[in-house]
């Protein structure tokens, strides 16, 4: 027979084990939004002179200076070496009420982006004045994210995410994704294509982020087309390959070379 004593030690060791589950949820999900949190803010690009820092975030009563610990996510951003010339916006040229695709002509299979002007006509009349200048032929996409975010980044002709066409782009269509959640976030269901930025407003320039799973992010990056079935499928096989060296955000193990890039009216 069970006495009261032994009753009330078994409630307190029952109440424990529970209070413990709860702060190991709690840890889980503190790791879960940092992940996200430090992987978008991965998502950048240098534009104009930006300058990036390491994003170190530690998670509970750990938190401290040493950012080598195994629960301490960290992403560091390039740092640009030197910008290109400082040039002005290009002239909009683009049909504000019409559709566009951007064919991009890659060694791992073709991928078409269908951009819509009326939602995003400064990003799409950028798209195509570079096009035409054959600005993105023979880049490579420099960067995939197998962890947190899930996105493989192109646009830039330095191919280290330093690059930028000299001019920035405003914002635009950030409301395309519905109002952020309690995290900061939207999701950007996969097939969409995304402006990267400095992580300030209005520093769009040539780079891009092709989504290939569905992915949380804050709604500060321009979702401004989405892709076909067929180039979808040849981003995903990429990101299935990796990353070099086994880590979860670097230059895919599959290089991937944007041979021939075009910008046509549907």
């Amino acid at each position: 027979m069970v006495t009261s004593d032994q009753r009330r030690r078994q409630l307190a060791r029952e109440k424990y084990a529970r209070q413990q589950q709860r702060r190991e949820e709690n840890r889980r999900k503190a790791r879960r939004r940092n992940t996200v949190v430090a992987a978008a803010l991965a998502v950048v690009l240098a534009a104009g002179g930006a300058v990036y820092a390491s994003v170190a975030l530690t998670d509970g009563p750990d938190k401290g200076s040493d950012n080598t610990a195994s629960d301490t996510p960290t992403t560091a951003a390039p740092t640009p070496s030197q910008t290109e010339a400082a040039s002005p916006e290009p002239k909009l040229t683009v049909d504000s009420k019409a559709t566009y695709a951007m064919s991009l002509k890659t060694n791992e299979g073709d991928i078409t982006i269908t951009m819509d002007a009326a939602k995003t006509p400064r990003t799409v009349n950028s798209f195509a004045h570079l096009a035409g200048k054959k600005y993105f032929d023979g880049s490579k996409c420099h960067r995939l994210t197998t962890q947190g975010i899930y996105v493989l980044q192109c646009g830039d002709p330095k191919g280290d995410g330093t690059g930028g066409p000299g001019y920035t782009i405003p914002d635009e269509n950030l409301g395309a994704l519905g109002k952020a959640g309690a995290d900061g976030t939207v999701t950007f269901p996969a097939g969409t294509v995304a402006m990267a930025n400095t992580g300030q407003p209005g520093t769009g320039g040539s780079q891009f982020f092709l989504v290939y799973k569905d992915t949380k992010l804050p709604p500060t990056y321009t979702p401004f087309g989405t892709i076909d079935a067929a180039g979808l499928k040849a981003v995903q096989d990429v990101a299935a390959a990796g990353v070099e060296g086994g880590a979860g955000d670097g230059a895919p193990k599959k290089p991937v070379t944007v041979e021939k890039a075009t910008v046509t009216k549907k």
